[in-house]
């Protein structure tokens, strides 16, 4: 049944329709998820494998050369990169787009198992995981103390805050940051050792036996069973009990704790976590992918008093850089900018139809149809973030188009019948396929970013569904609902309403004479145009700005600080303090709302803190820094401020340092360059934009040769730096690693009854920890947990090179001991199996080892001072291809989000094609002309000026947003234009003039398409402005619309009848239709005369 027929007949049924949808939309908005941005669905892979102690290059050969090998077999894999730094490689498997991750993470899995057999003896399994933008960070979970120890506070963190996670619905998050995992240490005296005769690897081996894991077992006795328990392996205080454990056997046995002390203290340490400058712990708190950002804050903050309440009363927690507040402010800001134009848009369809009955119809109309579209998407999934939110605001324009052209019609139809249901029903039949053909048109726009790939996809899907579901909907209101009310709500009209002399009427007959004017020189009006267009179009395509996301001001900015490399984490910390004090300097004390930072490296003990954060050696620090509400400013102002003042005040604070250690000014000049820093994104809205790229640009240098890779990559530096537009540029990895090569005379120590083997064991305690190689453990029956206990020589007793030289590696078999030159008790040091010459030398060596695809690499990164990505990408690759052709066997690609920038405008160019074609094709399927298909889409340059010329005037870029801005524009433009073009295809079959015939067509349809126009224009408008908060992330996208709507209105109303003109002036009035039965056929058979009778 017609639905306008069904509506008329059944009203009732149909308000329950209304309410029943109203309803469910309540219920849906309860149940949906808010966030920031939808799940980007990153086909990417995370293996985080530790190994205590090794160096950059041991991690690099002896593990993720394997794992690397294997994934090779994995199906869908697009390429592989790794870290490799000390104690730690960071895998990341990128696969194509559409794998089956599932599938993947399984095949991945299976690999690491394989390959772990072919890696050395003490190797743990590794984290694998898989992250996306959804898993962002939401916060920080701050743990402190003025009276614990940082060990005590990460046992707290560890074992008590963080198993309550499981508690709150959605939450995750790796182990705390800070501290380090608690053990019982052993700090050998070296000395004390060599006395006794005994080796460091003697003494842990002798622990090992000592305090050996064994099961208890069971004792039957009688009817009974009971429980056989013992202290062979230490309980309640291991200090004292471990300290018991020979470490020489016989009549006058050596205890441990005559050759060194044990204290219950933690792992060796890596780096310290800064809360407002103190060391303090904290946890990154991520949620699952499929939960709301808003909710997971939420249900933590509920459950900070209990988890306060399962700690000491010294002990304060606290919920620091709570990111929710972004999600809440952006989802009120797209709402009130929705509901501000919903209310200028009932404003607008009130001036021109002068009857608030109407404007009563037409708005009701809107928020029922967005409630049905929220209904609708969370039915499909979808979440309330940016990219619905915005779709649904974009909509808002664009329902009135439905209502209102109805409306409107019925407004012409009461001039005609006495009856308001006639004429209602009369007006919907007129403009029930033209309204379908012009949903259908912008619909069409949309079909594009189905077919697209990667994080272009994965944005544009949510929003596309959005605009769909309310383009539907209200399709659908307005066949049923809008008829009911305006059956119920209007009244006649009468004709003298209309009489000549009226405003509009005045204003309708100078349209004419000015339509009538341009279709008379038609033959000089479409040319003129259409040059004119067309070269504006490409003139503005060289020179607008593109970008991938519209830049935002949180008021929070991520600092990476690195010291010159090999520095201490001491001294580390003590620049990240002097660091922190100089941006409140800039910035006010009392403009700083929080700082969290983190010195040196995460420990070995928990991998997967790698993935969240990650730093390169002890010299390195992140320093994230939150500005109170109204202090930031333009932000990026305040980085560039800060980039001056920290340069200098940071140089000049070390080299006072530096002076006071005695360090001469020829050495304090070659390590000031080492002082570098650079800013990474700081917000959720920047963080999850950046694609995990830290830094907009990325050039990668790679080959198999890695000196020749700097040497290239050193030139391309230089070049770079010169650009004025690129800040922060530095040169990754650093390859001046202090380091102390040992060539061990393997010849001289066969002699001492020694193997390579027993003299690297014996180092592990001097310059690591026996943690890995043999893992020791006791139990704390207090917690009931289980930890290390680690054999070290402590570090302030191994700080130089003379005293790594005096280890003892063995003891010498003679039979006079005391007469031997090795020392005490035959006791055998590291300097005697070392060779004669160069034995102990003092070398540089890559701080972390970087590959792509099994190839070293070096990469330049560099921050940018504009919003133009796409300009700097251009004088990029000039300054690659000035540098010239890189040697044999080195390749240079382009990375980072200047990488992404381009897959992103490659995929939105073919969309735009494919949308101009889709609408073309649908077009020359009504019409059944493809003259008249592109006359419709005539208005088409002038919508791309619009959009252009109102990006270039605002400074605002070609970004995701604006983009969806134009697309927009463009389905609402042809949709006036299927108005124009149908009328006016109608009045010249029925007289058969075209020149006629257009001015007739634009004439009858100048008030609904500005009132649609004008109407959607000024919906968008608050979005345009982008006042509300959030609003710089959705305003190019209102300015576009505006911007290309105005153009593509004026285009239509006056160009787009001389194109008509010009189109179908020698035109028939046949169809194209071969029916014989059809009258409007060209093969019409109005006898129906048979040749023969049957």
């Amino acid at each position: 049944m017609n639905p306008i027929v069904f509506a008329l007949r059944n009203p009732v049924t149909v308000m329950v329709g209304v309410v029943a949808v109203l309803i469910g939309s309540a219920l849906a908005a309860v149940r949906m998820n808010a966030d920031v941005f939808p799940p980007l669905n990153q086909p990417v892979i995370y293996i985080c494998q530790p190994y205590g102690g090794m160096s950059p290059a041991q991690m690099e050969g002896l593990l993720t050369n394997y794992y690397e090998f294997h994934f090779l077999y994995v199906n869908g894999v697009k390429h592989l990169e790794s870290r490799n730094i000390f104690g730690m490689a960071l895998i990341k498997v990128h696969f194509h787009p559409g794998t089956d991750m599932a599938q993947a993470t399984a095949e991945v899995v299976a690999a690491v198992n394989r390959a772990r057999f072919m890696m050395p003896p003490g190797t743990v399994p590794p984290f694998v995981t898989r992250t996306d933008t959804g898993t962002a960070p939401v916060g920080y979970l701050v743990v402190s103390s003025d009276t614990k120890s940082i060990k005590d506070i990460q046992d707290i963190a560890t074992l008590r805050v963080r198993p309550q996670f499981a508690s709150v619905p959605g939450v995750s998050s790796p182990p705390a940051f800070g501290g380090n995992q608690r053990a019982v240490v052993v700090n050998v005296n070296p000395d004390a050792v060599a006395k006794q005769g005994l080796t460091l690897w003697q003494v842990t081996d002798a622990i090992a036996a000592g305090n050996p894991v064994t099961p208890s077992g069971t004792l039957k006795a009688g009817d009974r069973q009971v429980l056989v328990t013992s202290n062979v392996m230490a309980g309640g205080n291991p200090v004292q009990e471990l300290g018991a454990v020979p470490v020489k056997l016989g009549a006058h046995p050596v205890l441990l704790r005559d050759v060194a002390t044990l204290e219950d203290a933690s792992d060796l340490t890596s780096g310290y976590a800064l809360v407002n400058g103190r060391r303090s712990v904290y946890m990154l708190i991520t949620k699952r992918a499929d939960a709301s950002t808003v909710a997971v804050v939420d249900e933590l903050k509920a459950a900070l008093p209990r988890m306060r309440e399962s700690v000491p009363e010294d002990v304060g927690i606290e919920f620091a850089f709570d990111q929710s507040p972004i999600v809440v402010e952006s989802m009120w800001g797209v709402g009130t900018e929705g509901l501000i134009g919903a209310a200028l848009t009932g404003l607008m369809v009130l001036l021109f139809l002068r009857d608030w009955r109407s404007v009563v119809v037409v708005v009701l109309n809107i928020p029922i149809a967005l409630c049905a579209a929220g209904f609708a998407l969370w039915a499909s999934g979808q979440s309330l973030n940016l990219m619905t939110l915005g779709g649904l605001a974009l909509a808002v324009g664009i329902l009135v188009d439905e209502a209102t052209v109805e409306v409107e019609n019925i407004h012409t139809q009461l001039l005609r019948y006495d009856s308001v249901a006639r004429a209602v029903r009369q007006g919907n039949l007129e403009t029930a396929v033209p309204r379908l053909l012009a949903m259908l048109c912008i619909l069409a726009v949309f079909i594009p970013s189905f077919f697209m790939e990667g994080a272009a996809r994965e944005l544009f899907v949510p929003l596309s569904l959005a605009v769909g579901y309310a383009m539907i909907a209200s399709y659908l209101l307005s066949s049923t609902f809008v008829p009911v009310m305006s059956v119920w709500l209007l009244k006649h009209t009468p004709a003298h309403t209309e009489a000549k002399g009226g405003l509009f009427a005045r204003v309708l007959d100078g349209y004419e004479a000015v339509v009538a004017r341009l279709v008379h020189l038609r033959y000089a009006t479409v040319p003129l145009y259409l040059l004119a267009a067309l070269a504006l179009v490409a003139l503005l395509y060289f020179n607008l700005g593109t970008a991938i996301f519209p830049p935002t001001d949180k008021g929070q900015f991520l600092l990476r600080l690195k010291a010159p490399t090999g520095t201490r984490i001491e001294r580390t910390e003590e620049l990240a303090q002097e660091a922190t004090r100089l941006i409140k300097e800039e910035v006010g004390p009392e403009n700083v709302e929080a700082t969290v930072g983190y010195v040196g490296m995460f420990p070995t003990n928990y991998p997967i803190q790698a993935v969240h954060q990650w730093t390169s050696g002890p010299g390195e620090c992140l320093l994230k820094v939150a500005l109170k509400e109204g202090a930031s400013g333009q932000l990026e102002g305040q980085k560039e401020r800060l980039r001056t003042k920290l340069d200098a005040g940071l140089k000049a604070w070390l080299t006072t340092r530096w002076k006071e250690d005695g360090l001469a000014q020829a050495d304090i000049d070659t390590r000031l360059p080492g002082v570098r820093l650079s800013f990474e994104p700081g917000d959720l809205v920047s963080d999850v934009m950046s694609f995990g790229s830290p830094t907009p640009v990325e050039v990668q240098v790679s080959g198999s040769n890695m000196a020749t890779n700097l040497t290239f990559a050193g030139r391309l530096r230089e070049k770079l730096a010169a650009i004025p537009e690129l800040r922060d540029v530095q040169l990754n990895p650093a390859q001046d690693y202090p380091t102390i090569n040992l060539n061990i005379d393997r010849a001289r120590a066969g002699t001492m009854m020694l193997t390579a083997r027993d003299i690297g064991l014996s180092l592990i305690p001097a310059t690591a920890s026996s943690r890995y190689i043999q893992p020791i453990y006791w139990r704390d029956p207090v917690n009931g947990q289980a930890y290390i206990v680690q054999v070290q020589i402590p570090p302030p007793q191994i700080g130089t090179a003379d005293a790594l030289g005096s280890t003892p590696v063995g003891r010498r078999h003679t039979a006079d001991n005391a007469s031997d030159h090795t020392g005490t008790n035959g006791t055998i040091y590291l300097h005697d199996v070392l060779a004669p010459s160069g034995g102990l030398t003092h070398v540089t060596s890559a701080e972390e080892v970087y590959r792509y695809n099994m190839r070293r690499a070096a990469s330049i990164t560099a921050n940018v001072s504009t919003q133009d990505l796409g300009r700097v990408r251009k004088v990029v690759q000039r300054a690659i291809a000035e540098v010239g052709a890189p040697p044999r066997g080195v390749q240079v690609d382009i990375r980072g989000q200047l990488n992404t920038l381009t897959v992103v405008q490659t995929s939105l160019g073919r969309g735009l094609l494919l949308a101009v074609l889709t609408i073309a094709l649908l077009l020359t399927a009504y019409f059944q002309s493809v003259k008249l298909a592109l006359v419709s889409v005539a208005a088409v340059p002038a919508t791309l000026c619009g959009v252009g010329l109102t990006l270039w005037v605002t400074n605002t870029t070609l970004n995701l947003q604006s983009f969806m801005g134009a697309i927009m524009a463009l389905g609402v433009s042809v949709a006036n234009a299927i108005l124009l073009v149908t009328f006016a295809e109608r009045a010249r079959t029925a007289h058969g003039g075209a020149v006629r015939a257009a001015v007739e067509g634009g004439r009858a349809r100048l008030r609904p398409i500005l009132m649609t126009s004008c109407a959607m224009i000024a919906g968008m408008l608050p979005m345009a402005i982008g006042a509300a908060a959030g609003g710089d992330q959705t305003a190019p996208l209102g300015r576009a619309v505006v911007g290309g709507l105005t153009a593509s209105t004026l285009a239509t109303l006056l160009l787009l009848p001389a194109v008509f003109a010009v189109a179908q002036r020698k035109a028939g009035v046949v169809g194209a239709s071969m029916d014989p039965d059809d009258p409007n056929s060209g093969r019409y058979d109005e006898n129906k005369v048979q040749l023969f009778d049957e």
